[in-house]
């Protein structure tokens, strides 16, 4: 049986290609499914992932979704080295980026560097494949519309989970379900736009440079506003990553009235992941939509 070491020196190898010595191992980050490791190696220092869950493929779900944001957004990346798996490990290995105190601009550039990633687009809303919103399956069939896009893979599949788990009653699923046929002609009528997906303060840091550096993506060709939305959960962004975005790629009118049914999604998604603490949020927006 290997130690910890030895796997990670494993994972390096396969990764990697050469044999890597492992000087020392921090545990950054460990969550219900994940965990983050800092490796200091001979050949310097790299971010790894492990998974322990049944969700083999998340990770390279993730790779798949950093590589296609690089082709299209200015922002730094992680460059990610391998995924796979070592015995009972599933893997994601990427170079470590060291944090440091932003740029005076960085706001600036964040904003700006968001609104070119959103000018990507493609035919139809959605992506080739299903991917992870955090542990949580997300759905992705293409769509023409993005107001059905938006019902059928987004709001419907996370409702009917909480339906399902109990976090919702039967009553408030039905209620729920009423505000489907409103949201038809209430979004801007605009291209697909590739997505973070995930967009919130904890997946946006200065890298060693202070520029923006953004992780853990979500990816998937949506409406853009999605990603402005979620930016202003948790206390939102600095004002000026607004006005830089909206210099480069500026918002249809009524942004701010659309801003709580676009977080309708991600406050389903802590619904399922943390409890019933996000059910108040979801039922006084559904309340707002039906009035």
């Amino acid at each position: 049986m290997f130690d910890q070491t030895q796997i990670y020196e494993q994972i390096l190898f396969q990764s990697v290609g050469e044999d890597i010595k492992v000087h020392q191992a921090r545990l950054i980050a460990a969550g219900n499914f994940n965990q983050g490791v800092q490796l200091l190696t001979s050949a310097g220092d790299f971010f790894l992932k492990l998974n322990f869950d049944h969700r083999k493929d998340i990770f390279q779900k993730e790779a798949e979704g950093l590589a296609l944001m690089s082709e299209f957004c200015p922002l730094n990346i992680p460059k990610v080295y391998h995924f796979g798996q070592l015995e009972d490990y599933c893997f994601l290995l990427m170079d470590w980026v060291a944090s440091s105190v932003a740029k005076n601009d960085y706001w600036e550039q964040l904003g700006f560097g968001l609104a070119q990633m959103h000018m990507a687009t493609q035919s139809k809303f959605g992506l080739d494949s299903d991917n992870y919103i955090a542990s949580l399956e997300q759905f992705n069939q293409p769509h023409e519309s993005w107001s059905e896009f938006f019902i059928n893979q987004r709001l419907e599949p996370m409702i009917g989970k909480a339906y399902y788990e109990n976090l919702v009653g039967a009553e408030f699923l039905d209620k729920f379900r009423e505000i489907y046929p409103r949201l038809h002609n209430f979004f801007p009528n605009e291209k697909p736009a590739l997505l973070h997906g995930d967009f919130w303060s904890g997946n946006v840091l200065p890298d060693q440079f202070g520029s923006p550096l953004i992780v853990d993506p979500a990816i998937y060709y949506g409406h853009r506003e999605v990603d402005l939305a979620f930016s202003r959960m948790f206390g939102g962004f600095d004002p000026r990553f607004y006005e830089a975005y909206e210099e480069v790629f500026p918002l249809e009118s009524g942004f701010e009235r659309r801003v709580e049914v676009y977080n309708l999604y991600p406050l389903l998604v802590h619904l399922l992941l943390f409890g019933e603490s996000y059910l108040s949020g979801i039922e006084k927006t559904v309340d707002r939509i039906l009035a």
